[in-house]
């Protein structure tokens, strides 16, 4: 059975899709930019700021699941240019403890953000 999660504390759909689901302990995340969900304006101007204010918008929606980053199993990053993969590498070394969860990367053509993140999650017991 699927369960969607919504929190105010991360930005809410701008299409036809959930924030997140929960199906039998998992947490899939839709993907997240750097969005204020509170203003919708875009956080920060670097990879750096970007990444962090990504990454928190993923926190929320995994804490409304009743997860944490560290039931992060699977990510997929999407940056708007492969020239800021070691900056954005850098900052998200510093979220995920080991065994760091696999990944995908990939240069994607996104519009006024610099980064999206989606992600799954196994829920703790």
């Amino acid at each position: 059975m699927k369960e969607e999660v919504r929190t105010l504390r991360a930005p809410l759909p701008s299409g036809p899709y959930s924030q997140g689901l929960k199906v039998d302990g998992w947490v899939f995340v839709a993907g997240q930019g750097p969005v204020d969900s509170a203003s919708g304006a875009i956080v920060g101007n670097t990879i750096e700021e970007q990444t962090q204010a990504t990454l928190a918008n993923v926190r929320a929606i995994l804490e409304a699941a009743g997860a944490t980053i560290n039931d992060v199993v699977k990510v997929t990053a999407h940056l708007k240019t492969m020239d800021d993969f070691d900056r954005f590498n850098s900052e998200y070394g510093k979220v995920f403890s080991d065994p760091k969860p696999v990944r995908t990367t990939v240069g994607s053509e996104l519009v006024d953000i610099l980064v999206e993140i989606d992600v799954i999650a196994r829920a703790s017991e």
